[in-house]
């Protein structure tokens, strides 16, 4: 790409950028930037007093040996007056420049989130967490950075351009000595932003890997202790902390460069200033309060001059966070497949229903079945034979690629073969954060055959720690249980849900069910003939679809492959 063109399109992306942080709160920034102003105003007008005081002032008392108190008095009450309002003008800014800043990030991020919220499991699937993580979190927060500095660097310009004019009026060589710094300085941005960019845009998403990786490493903390692979984990997180370290030095190295030339040429121009003006000053072209004035007006211009640095400095990092936020922002909103069942009064129905989990390819098609109200439905097939496909699909999960599933997916709960449990007390794993009855806990948990929670150490408010560590697998599959059940629901999917726990404590739980949700429609993957041997029908699903729906026994005279698969699972249980 030609420089020009890339240069248009760097100014584009800042544009673009800063235009859609302003228009969240524009109100707030309006008044920083009113604040700004002020400030500059008065900056710019203290240096006229400062030159009405010497000449005024101090040059006639040394020349007179007289002065007045009204003028002592008026002198006062310009320095004062003048450094009030700019005092002013500085909280000003500061305070509504810091609003906008955060108020910005949480609108931003709550655009975020409610993107992640709207997308379907299915795409979350497609995902990194760790990288979602990092989107919502640091690539905010680095999106909002250049917006704090904005309304200084705005009120910067204003002074270079009133300050300039200024310079020029009062002695034009010194005016345009001074003023030719400012182009020059521009000039130092721009090269710095043409070097430094793609540095942020590398470290930001290393850092978004890093995010990811890290994530998945606590996520699999157990597997990478059981089979030893500390070290080898440990290598591959530095290796890419490692390359997050490299692009930071490199933009570090250029940032430093840049704030180095930011400090030597207003230096070295004021130093000019002062030679310069004392020969102006000694020729009579310039009064000692004009000269005062000059170098004051410039100096008072360097360290606001360093401010549009470091807002320029923080665009690019960020342009490259509010890249990546965008890039998920503009990402389709998937539809949600629950939406595509139909909703029905009755119990589940699937007709002529294909799905699978990868696009090209289906794993179930053609598939067919009714489930009663209050029936208990087991789903049996080989490992593969997509069983908890099919129940992801019920609960809408997933989409299905034809057909139509009739049913209740608002009035469905699903339990997964390892649940999910929050790092928060038992009460608030078994609701959620909706409101219950106490009575109606004390049900779920009975129904799950879940008591023991009331024997933990602070009963229902124990914390059980992140993901349950501090439960048993057939503890948590309990727990899981009493949160599905407690919503009363019309359907309820069970995903080989009792398979950590014994023959006993699984007869009870499935009693319960059929005793205390008569009117709930159970559809149940399991390998557990007990299970199966307690249904109301089978559905063997096999070969990519279901191969048969009828009550256990009589899949076991009319079904050779059930049968062997019956045998195989008694000898299982048998030899465990």
């Amino acid at each position: 790409m030609p420089k020009p063109e890339r240069q248009i399109r760097r100014f584009r992306r800042a544009f673009i950028l800063l235009k859609t942080l302003v228009s969240f709160h524009p109100g707030l920034f309006a008044i920083s930037m009113a604040g700004a102003a002020v400030f500059a105003v008065c900056t710019v007008a203290s240096s006229w007093a400062l030159r009405w005081v010497i000449d005024e002032v101090i040059v006639t008392r040394f020349a007179t040996g007289v002065i007045s108190v009204k003028r002592i008095a008026a002198t006062f009450g310009l320095l004062v007056g003048l450094s009030l309002i700019r005092a002013v003008g500085v909280v000003i800014r500061r305070t509504w420049a810091g609003k906008a800043q955060w108020r910005t990030a949480e609108s931003l991020t709550a655009q975020v989130v409610d993107t992640l919220v709207a997308q379907p499991v299915s795409w979350h699937r497609q995902q990194s967490t760790g990288d979602l993580i990092t989107r919502a979190g640091v690539d905010c927060e680095a999106s909002v950075a250049v917006l704090a500095p904005l309304p200084y660097a705005s009120s910067v310009l204003l002074m270079m351009v009133v300050a300039a004019t200024g310079l020029i009026s009062t002695d034009i060589w010194l005016g345009i000595a001074a003023s030719s710094v400012f182009p020059l300085l521009i000039l130092l941005n721009v090269m710095y932003q043409r070097r430094v960019d793609r540095w942020f845009d590398l470290a930001q998403d290393e850092l978004g890997s890093l995010s990811a990786a890290v994530h998945e490493s606590f996520e699999g903390v157990t597997v990478v202790k059981a089979f030893g692979a500390e070290l080898q984990e440990t290598n591959r997180l530095a290796t890419i902390a490692s390359r997050v370290k490299v692009a930071r030095i490199e933009a570090i190295k250029l940032r430093s460069l840049f704030e180095a030339g930011l400090d030597f040429v207003p230096n070295l121009t004021n130093i000019c200033l002062v030679v310069g003006g004392s020969f102006r000053v000694r020729s009579g072209d310039l009064s000692v309060g004009e000269l005062a004035s000059c170098i004051y007006m410039f100096t008072l211009l360097v360290f606001p001059l360093r401010l549009i640095g470091y807002a320029f400095s923080e665009m690019p990092r960020s342009q490259s966070g509010f890249a990546r936020l965008r890039s998920l922002l503009d990402q389709e909103i998937l539809a949600d497949p629950r939406r595509k069942i139909n909703q029905s009064a009755g119990g589940l129905t699937l007709t002529d229903v294909s799905v699978g989990h990868t696009l090209d390819k289906d794993v179930l098609t053609g598939m067919s079945a009714s489930f009663k109200i209050g029936s208990i439905t087991a789903i049996v097939g080989y490992t593969g034979s997509g069983k908890t496909t099919l129940l992801h699909a019920m609960a809408g999960l997933i989409e299905i690629s034809s057909g139509v599933i009739s049913g209740a997916p608002d009035g469905t709960a699903l339990v997964f073969q390892e649940p999910f449990v929050v790092g928060s007390s038992v009460l608030d794993n078994i609701t959620m954060g909706h409101e219950y009855r106490d009575e109606d806990v004390t049900r779920a948990i009975e129904i799950a055959e879940a008591q023991f929670l009331f024997d933990l150490p602070r009963g229902l408010q124990t914390i059980v720690g992140e993901r349950g560590v501090g439960l048993s697998g057939g503890q948590r599959q309990r727990l899981a249980l009493a949160r599905a059940v407690i919503t009363s629901p019309r359907v309820l999917l069970l995903d080989d849900t009792t398979s950590a726990l014994d023959p006993l404590t699984e007869s009870k739980v499935m009693g319960n069910l059929r005793k205390e949700l008569g009117e709930t429609t159970v559809v149940a993957v399991s390998s557990r003939p007990s299970i199966i041997a307690l249904s109301d029908e089978v559905i063997f699903v096999a070969d990519g679809g279901i191969v048969d729906q009828r009550p256990h026994q009589e899949l076991l005279l009319c079904s050779a492959p059930y049968r062997q698969l019956m045998q195989a699972y008694e000898q299982d249980r048998e030899e465990s």
